[in-house]
C-alpha cells in the first residue's frame, strides 16, 4: 500500500487542482505543496509600486548631499556689503597663479606684502587710477577673506588683493566688483516744496471725509480744512523747510580685530567672545575720552598655550 502525506492549509477547490490531485494519487506520487503565498497582499505591493514609481524616475541615479568643496580652482574676488560702515570680501587664487607671481617676483616676492587696497569709487567710471581715495589694509598670507570698515555710508567701493613691493610699488592680483554702501539715517535729499492743485485737492477730500466740492463745505472748503486740527497735516499746499541752528557734532569709536586658532578661546577684557569659524573677530568698542586698555587673551583648546596682547588706546577730545 501506498501511503499518500497530505497538507491541512492546501485543500483547494478548484476542479482544475482537484484533478490534478486526484491524478497524482492515482500515479502513487507523494504530493508536497507549498505554504500559500498571499496573493491580494502582493497584489497591492505591486500596484503600489507601479503607482509612485515611474520608469524614468527609476533609472535615474541617486543623488546624495555632498559638501561644498574649499576651492573652486579659479581666481576670483567677491565684495559684499555687510551694513553702511562695513563691507566683507571673500577671494581664491590658484595654485598656479601664486607660482607664477613666485616665479616672475623671485626674492620681491617673499619681502612683498599682502595687501587690500580700498577703493573710493563714488560716482565715477573707476578704471584702476582715477579712485577719489583708497586706504591700504595689510593681510596675512594665509587669510582668503576679510572685514573692511569702509568708515563712510552712501558710498561705492572697489578692492584690489595685491602684493606691495619693498620699493613701494603695488602690484594687482584680484580686482573685486563695485558694491555701494546704504546711508545710516533717512535721506537728506528732501523736496523744497509740493503742491496739489485745487481739483484735485476738493476731489481727496471728498473721498476722505463722503463729501464732494459742491458739499456744505462750499467755497470756503480750503479754509475750513485748515482750521480742522484733525488734519493740520493739510493746512498748506506747499511745504517749506524750516530752519535749524549751526551744529557739528564729533564722537569716536574703536575697532578691535584679530585672529586665532578657530577652536581657541578668546576673552576681551575678560568677556569671552565668539570666533567665526576660520578664528577671526571683529569688535566694536565705544571710545571716551581718557586712557582705554583692552586686553585679548587667547588660550589653545587644550589649555596648553596661551597669548595675551593688549592695545592701549588715548582719547583726547579738544
Amino acid at each position: 500500500m501506498v501511503r499518500i502525506k497530505k497538507t491541512k492549509k492546501n485543500i483547494l477547490k478548484s476542479p482544475l487542482r482537484k484533478s490534478k490531485k486526484l491524478g497524482a494519487l492515482k500515479a502513487g506520487v507523494t504530493q508536497k505543496t507549498e505554504p500559500r503565498k498571499d496573493f491580494i497582499g502582493a497584489q497591492e505591493t505591486t500596484v503600489g509600486t507601479a503607482k509612485f514609481s515611474h520608469p524614468e524616475v527609476s533609472r535615474m541615479p541617486r543623488i546624495f548631499p555632498q559638501e561644498l568643496p574649499s576651492q573652486y580652482g579659479v581666481d576670483k574676488m567677491v565684495l559684499m556689503v555687510r551694513d553702511p560702515w562695513w563691507l566683507y570680501s571673500y577671494w581664491e587664487l590658484k595654485n598656479s597663479t601664486v607660482e607664477r607671481l613666485k616665479s616672475e617676483l623671485k626674492d620681491e616676492f617673499y619681502r612683498a606684502k599682502r595687501i587690500l587696497r580700498v577703493y573710493d569709487v563714488t560716482n565715477i567710471i573707476f578704471n584702476g587710477a582715477n579712485a577719489n581715495r583708497f586706504f591700504d589694509i595689510q593681510i596675512h598670507e594665509f587669510a582668503n577673506n576679510w572685514y573692511i570698515d569702509a568708515g563712510s555710508p552712501g558710498r561705492s567701493w572697489c578692492v584690489d588683493l595685491g602684493l606691495q613691493l619693498s620699493d613701494g610699488r603695488f602690484i594687482t592680483i584680484l580686482r573685486s566688483n563695485v558694491v555701494q554702501t546704504p546711508l545710516d539715517g533717512p535721506s537728506w535729499i528732501t523736496d523744497e516744496e509740493w503742491m496739489i492743485p485745487d481739483d484735485m485737492f476738493a476731489r481727496l477730500y471728498g473721498m476722505g471725509f463722503g463729501q464732494g466740492k459742491s458739499s456744505p463745505v462750499g467755497k470756503d472748503w480750503r479754509k475750513r480744512i485748515i482750521s480742522s486740527p484733525g488734519i493740520a497735516s493739510m493746512a498748506s499746499p506747499v511745504k517749506k523747510p524750516q530752519k535749524k541752528g549751526f551744529w557739528l557734532r564729533v564722537d569716536c569709536e574703536l575697532i578691535v580685530y584679530g585672529a586665532s586658532e578657530p577652536d581657541a578661546k578668546v576673552t576681551v577684557q575678560g568677556k569671552p567672545i565668539n570666533l567665526r569659524p576660520d578664528g577671526t573677530f571683529t569688535l566694536r568698542f565705544a571710545l571716551p575720552d581718557g586712557k582705554q586698555v583692552i586686553p585679548v587673551k587667547a588660550v589653545s583648546a587644550d589649555n596648553a598655550e596661551d597669548r595675551v596682547i593688549t592695545p592701549i588706546v588715548t582719547r583726547e577730545t579738544r
